[in-house]
């Protein structure tokens, strides 16, 4: 990271002005930690709801505007916070409105279509430096990673120099990449994992079940509070953040259909009780993807024990062992397609790491992955909670593969109407067990080296 110095900032503070078009939760995001640097900021939401926002954000250090054209007019760093489907329409109206000279990014999970669109709508004289923070508006933006992609400045590095400083008062970790080095990488360590947690939440909802309250017992313990926790937490979120990812970028499509297959295939060895072809796929997926694993894992389950939404799970686990049918399709996933997650740890997002961390303690723990394995095939507990995530998984699949963003949104929200009033509670439990898990990982990596 080249930020200017400490002179530079000061002067920069005083000429230069930061816009944000579009003040969803990141572009809000943005436009607070920017402003409360120091940092001169302009932004705008839809032009429709201007006159309803503006009351909102009288009292902000930020300057709101009434559309895009104003926020493009006076900034020297423009940010376009939007959603992926929209990006080009929006970049369309409002780009030719940039300022002369000034430098264009913006904040979509998918680069290629986003710069597309500022190659073809930006005039020739502007810069295109574009970002994605590799984390939810809900989490610490500090020590998380910040991509920044240097598609088009051609100005010896002075451009991407003011972009850094700006970025630094976020205190995350900055990444640099190319577009399609980007798009692939999100695709690895986002696509499969985000399938997952859908997948989960729609299968509970369309069972009606709440599975912190299941009189059964049966999803009691660390695991199952991180598959609770993250799905909520996936949902408590705006449906457009993981359609962008899923129907923008290609490598996701296949990786979608990668898990939804895995998922399908490893269910009917389940069911048929072909015991010793499951266990010959598992191993070889269990070399592939941790066969150079070295030092402690990411996480323990007595680590997570503490994170239930119901007072009962805090104190008992489950006695029922799980088929864990979604952990073991996204190792296989990974292995059927050739992809070391550890790879991209620098990239990884919380959600990706705490997955990660729940495979390992499922694969490397002695003896729970032969125990999982004999639950799905003798073990019926499971048995019509798994055949409903197999369809879910299936259903994502096709909705990605079909490009429909209504269609995505009408599934995502009706899952999400299901759990709505345990959002607050959920957020808050995931947001204590995502900085503890954080913290144990840094520990353990303080510990390997």
């Amino acid at each position: 990271m080249a930020i200017g110095t400490e002179e530079q900032i000061a002067q920069w503070k005083k000429e230069k002005t930061v816009g944000i078009i579009g003040l969803g939760d990141m572009g809000l995001l943005y436009a607070e930690k920017f402003s409360e640097a120091g940092w001169n900021v302009v932004a705008c939401d839809r032009e429709i709801m201007y006159d309803i926002l503006k009351p909102k954000y009288a009292d902000s250090k930020f300057k709101f505007v009434q559309d895009g054209h104003r926020v493009s007019r006076v900034s020297d760093f423009i940010i376009y916070s939007v959603e992926a489907a929209n990006i080009e329409k929006i970049v369309t109206e409002y780009g030719p409105s940039s300022k002369v000279n000034a430098i264009v990014g913006g904040q979509t999970s998918c680069k290629r279509p986003e710069v597309t669109a500022f190659e073809k709508y930006l005039p020739d004289d502007t810069k295109i430096i574009t970002v994605h923070s590799l984390h939810g508006p809900k989490v610490n933006t500090e020590g998380q990673p910040l991509v920044i992609i240097d598609h088009r400045s051609n100005d010896n590095g002075e451009s991407l120099t003011l972009v850094d400083s700006i970025l630094s008062c976020l205190k995350s970790k900055h990444v640099y990449l190319t577009c399609d080095e980007h798009d692939k990488i999100t695709a690895d360590t986002q696509a499969v994992t985000h399938a997952a947690f859908l997948s989960m939440g729609s299968a509970w909802a369309i069972s009606g079940i709440y599975p912190w309250e299941a009189h059964d017992n049966k999803w009691l313990g660390g695991i199952e509070n991180v598959k609770i926790n993250i799905s909520l937490r996936i949902y408590s979120n705006k449906w457009h953040v993981y359609a962008g990812l899923a129907i923008t970028n290609p490598q996701a499509h296949k990786q979608i259909l990668q898990y939804a297959t895995s998922v399908t295939e490893l269910f009917a060895l389940c069911i048929d009780h072909k015991r010793e072809e499951l266990l010959d796929r598992l191993m070889k997926a269990k070399e592939f993807v941790f066969g150079k694993h070295t030092g402690l894992l990411l996480l323990d389950d007595s680590l997570l024990d503490e994170f239930s939404l119901s007072e009962k799970g805090r104190h008992e686990k489950s006695s029922v062992p799980n088929s864990h049918l979604s952990l073991l399709a996204i190792v296989d996933s990974w292995y059927q397609l050739g992809i070391n997650p550890y790879d991209h740890m620098i990239c990884s997002t919380p959600l990706f790491r705490i997955f990660l961390g729940v495979s390992e303690y499922l694969f490397l723990t002695p003896g729970l992955l032969e125990q999982t394995i004999e639950a799905g095939i003798n073990d019926k507990a499971f048995r019509s909670i798994d055949l409903e995530f197999v369809i879910a998984a299936r259903k994502w699949s096709s909705i990605v593969s079909f490009e429909s963003f209504d269609l995505y949104q009408k599934q995502f929200e009706d899952v999400q109407r299901f759990f709505e009033p345990m959002f607050p509670a959920a957020t808050k439990m995931g947001n204590d067990m995502i900085r503890t898990i954080l913290a144990h990982s840094k520990k353990q990596e303080a510990n390997d080296v």
